[in-house]
């Protein structure tokens, strides 16, 4: 994996040094002027499909957030929000807030996908992030980069392939690979994540060894599952890059905001404590050693820190946790082990026992214990991953299983029974296959499980015969009180 990366490094690099940079110049309303062109973009809104190549020669866009104080005459920190999915205007959306409190640019490209190889998603951003500043009064020393799940494992990559970055914001999600980070590059690594989200034990085993490495990291935990922080979390971790910059001598130190937002903390620790939650206490006071030991004494934080370790409740709590997670380790080695059995030998009998596994984890997610529920709400997340990653995995291969996606797309239906996408996918293959009985009750299920969109299930492909039949109008009639031919 390491040679992957160093290979596609290198010619990446190569590829940098015939790049020409092109960008749409910008007025801000301030009415900045170009012989090329002449753009006004408004503050405080999020802007879509702005252009990278003033000259068309590239046909990718980005969006773009200026906080409402931004100005000309200043430099800025950007954040730059990585998306695969096709959603960035909606992801920039969710951190302007933070951005407009702590004051920083953010952008985000409209090309990224999973889909596409690793080295094109880093060229498509390489060439976003030379638009953005080159263009704009950005400061040099505060580039970071980010994302959510998928696009949050990506931006971890960014650094090494990147020359300039100086952080790197992960939400939801792992380091994509721990081999190519390295002490002669160091960059600020924020992690966040909720405590009932599947990536958080990936999360904590990552920060030991981040630690080991000496690596400048945080990991701020939030009560929460698998989803975007809210604006204060995002806003905390853009202060966190605020400090380190003053640490560095970046930017002049502000003594004020340095001593409010450590007064900040610890009463965030006090509310913490007092509310049972020692371990989220903990994680903050960790996080406060190193943010704050550039600046002052942290002797009182220690000796919290102490008092907390040496309570009652904090040793009850970490005691179970550590045993939750060895527990939660064992159960998805199973779910790894028996779904891998099951694709291989098309084993649609065992769709039971992953039934069961489901009633199990509904167990968990309502067991009085908050451990236990945040250990349910973990698994119901991973196991849906598992199962979306391997479908993505059998997509890619030429030529298709379609034994083994019909099989997935069933699972999914277990797993995830609102996931209306994979009824329809095998109602689809039945159909193609002449399997009526099984098109038609998964039909049913669909409907049942709340799906109303009744001229999608009469476009499905390869159902033109099936949906001329009796049975399939009559079902549809039943639940969605009509069907598109006479049952006469």
């Amino acid at each position: 994996m390491l040679e992957f990366h160093l290979v596609c490094l290198a010619r990446f690099l190569m590829l940098m040094g015939t790049m020409k940079q092109f960008f749409t110049v910008l007025a801000f309303g301030l009415a900045m002027t170009c012989s090329a062109q002449q753009m006004t973009l408004k503050k405080g809104v999020v802007i879509d499909s702005l252009p990278v190549s003033i000259n068309d020669t590239i046909s990718e866009t980005f969006s773009l957030y200026l906080p409402k104080k931004f100005e000309v005459s200043g430099t800025w920190p950007v954040l730059f929000i990585f998306d695969l999915q096709g959603h960035s205007k909606q992801a920039l959306s969710l951190v302007a807030a933070a951005a407009e409190e702590q004051g920083y640019v953010l952008a985000a490209s409209n090309d990224l996908r999973d889909t596409l190889p690793i080295a094109n998603n880093v060229l498509i951003a390489n060439r976003m992030l030379n638009a953005v500043t080159n263009f704009l009064p950005i400061n040099r020393n505060r580039i970071y980069v980010g994302g959510f799940s998928g696009g949050g494992r990506f931006s971890t990559l960014i650094p090494t392939f990147i020359k300039g970055i100086q952080g790197v914001l992960v939400c939801g999600a792992s380091v994509a690979n721990t081999e190519v980070l390295t002490s002669k590059n160091p960059f600020h690594l924020i992690g966040l994540v909720g405590n009932a989200d599947y990536a958080y034990p990936d999360m904590l085993d990552v920060e030991d060894i981040l630690n080991r490495m000496k690596f400048p990291n945080q990991l701020l935990v939030f009560e929460g599952g698998h989803e975007w922080p809210d604006t204060d979390q995002l806003g905390n971790a853009m202060e966190i890059f605020t400090l380190a910059s003053m640490a560095k001598g970046q930017i002049p130190k502000d003594e004020s905001f340095i001593n409010a937002k450590y007064n900040e903390g610890l009463t965030a620790v006090n509310i913490l404590f007092t509310a049972n939650k020692p371990l989220l206490a903990n994680n903050l006071l960790d996080e406060m050693l190193e943010i704050y030991r550039p600046f002052r004494d942290t002797d009182s934080i220690k000796q919290s820190q102490k008092t907390l370790k040496r309570s009652k409740i904090y040793k009850t709590h970490n005691r179970n946790q550590t045993a939750v997670l060895f527990k939660e380790s064992l159960i998805k080695e199973d779910y790894v082990y028996y779904l891998e059995e099951d694709i291989i030998t098309y084993n649609y009998n065992n769709l039971g026992w992953w039934s069961y596994q489901m009633e199990e984890i509904e167990k968990y997610k309502k067991n009085p214990d908050v451990l236990q529920q945040q250990m349910g709400k973990r698994l119901e997340g991973y196991i849906n991953a598992l199962v979306a990653d391997n479908i993505d995995i059998l997509k890619s291969i030429e030529p298709v299983d379609e034994e083994a996606l019909n099989l997935l797309w069933m699972l999914k239906t277990v797993v995830n029974p609102k996931d209306y996408d994979s009824y329809l996918n095998i109602i689809s293959h039945s159909a193609k296959v002449n399997d009526t009985s099984t098109a038609l009750f998964y039909l049913e299920e669909v409907l049942k499980n709340g799906y109303t969109d009744r001229e999608s299930l009469y476009k499905l492909e390869d159902t033109a015969l099936l949906r001329l039949t009796p049975e399939f109008n009559a079902i549809v009639a039943n639940y969605l009180k009509g069907a598109r031919y006479d049952l006469d």
